[in-house]
């Protein structure tokens, strides 16, 4: 058996160091309002059950994104939305949002957001995928509620307050 002699000050000092760390995330993501939690809730419930025109959507827009998946890669987004991979994997992607939109609007459930969103990031980040994508994907999606919910500045506010989150908490440590 061995014993490690720390340094009591070099203990506070990374204390100091993580507390600020936390500190600067928290300033950085800013909760939505109930009232905005209202609107990008009832917003995607129009569209959480189309999975496949969101990811075919984000794919015409985004040739650059498919080309991340092996599976569809050089094959015709009209095609693939046909396919069962296509369907499974859209439902994982909506899935996913679908998970983080029902727990926002309680600060209660930041901690799982922040989980679930690092996870993401990790496993993203280890596939190479650059931050660029990640706005790709954004204007995307936003480009598809905009034409498929009931869309007003009230709306689109709630929805970048929601996105600016998400995509903070999933680039912050990229």
């Amino acid at each position: 058996m061995f014993s490690v002699k720390t340094n009591p000050g070099n203990n506070m000092k990374f204390f100091v160091v993580l507390a600020l760390c936390f500190a600067a995330a928290s300033a950085a993501v800013q909760p939505l309002t109930p009232d905005q939690a209202v609107l990008v809730k009832s917003s995607w419930a129009q569209v959480k059950h189309s999975e496949v025109d969101i990811l075919a959507a984000i794919f015409a827009a985004n040739p650059d994104i498919q080309a991340r998946f092996p599976q569809f890669v050089g094959k015709d987004v009209a095609d693939l939305k046909d396919t069962a991979a296509f369907a499974t994997h859209a439902g994982r992607i909506v899935g996913f949002f679908s998970e983080i939109i029902g727990l926002i609007g309680n600060v209660e459930n930041r901690p799982a957001v922040e989980t679930l969103v690092g996870q993401l990031s990790a496993s993203h980040k280890t596939r190479g995928i650059p931050t660029a994508q990640f706005g790709e994907f954004r204007a995307s999606l936003v480009a598809y509620l905009q034409a498929n919910v009931s869309w007003g500045d009230n709306v689109a506010a709630a929805w970048n307050q929601a996105l600016d989150n998400f995509f903070f908490v999933l680039t912050s440590n990229y």
